[in-house]
């Protein structure tokens, strides 16, 4: 079994509805806004979109 490709997919939010709602809901926000912190960091890392919405 690959682990490499899971690893990578932890880190990553992608544009699938189900991640993003996931990732709303971790941080307490809507989807739009985890969409536009996506956009604003211009990275799908979620490190970076976490840091993104906490301003």
């Amino acid at each position: 079994m690959a682990t490499r490709g899971s690893k990578v997919e932890r880190r990553s939010v992608s544009e699938q509805p189900h991640e993003l709602k996931y990732e709303a809901r971790k941080t307490k926000t809507s989807t739009s806004k985890v969409e536009d912190a996506k956009q604003a960091s211009g990275s799908n890392q979620r490190s970076a979109i976490e840091k993104k919405l906490k301003k």
